[in-house]
């Protein structure tokens, strides 16, 4: 399998969007839910232009998508999502890596990740640690976002060298 991870321009933003929305409804939410979370699955342009915003790339189709956001002392994986008729073959977990990666090179000390429930064991698996969980609501229902971190070695962003997750 040979995938490129290439920075996303912000004309790239309608088929990453398109992907976070693929990839949303593919866990069986209600069509109503999606609609609601629109917003939250929309890359537009200016987002693209205003965050470090990277895409995979197989056969010349993106395929999977990730975006940092800079918020203090850490960064925020505000999105990472892979197309359904992708997922279980790796490019979650590279695209995580470059992630990881491009948090250590901006000096991050951690990566924060505010996941979807359905992606938490995913998270976990490459070394995220759960601490806390954040309340949504739903359809007026109250709802529990898990709240991870994936910590940085301070000593490996110093010198230069990538962090490697735990898989």
């Amino acid at each position: 399998m040979h995938v490129q991870i290439v920075r996303a321009h912000p004309a790239d933003a309608p088929v990453l969007s398109a992907i976070a929305w693929a990839a949303k409804a593919h866990w069986g939410y209600p069509a109503s839910w999606l609609e609601e979370w629109r917003e939250q699955l929309t890359f537009t342009p200016e987002f693209v232009a205003a965050n470090e915003t990277f895409f995979a790339r197989r056969d010349r189709q993106i395929v999977g998508c990730y975006a940092l956001v800079a918020r203090a002392e850490a960064l925020d994986l505000a999105h990472l999502w892979v197309r359904p008729a992708e997922m279980g073959q790796g490019i979650g977990r590279l695209l995580f890596t470059h992630a990881l990666g491009r948090a250590a090179a901006r000096g991050a000390a951690r990566l924060t990740i505010e996941s979807d429930p359905n992606a938490e064991a995913f998270y976990l698996h490459l070394g995220a640690v759960r601490v806390g969980a954040v309340a949504t609501e739903i359809d007026g229902q109250p709802r529990k976002l898990p709240l991870l971190i994936y910590d940085l070695p301070r000593s490996s962003c110093s010198r230069g060298r990538l962090p490697r997750p735990a898989f």
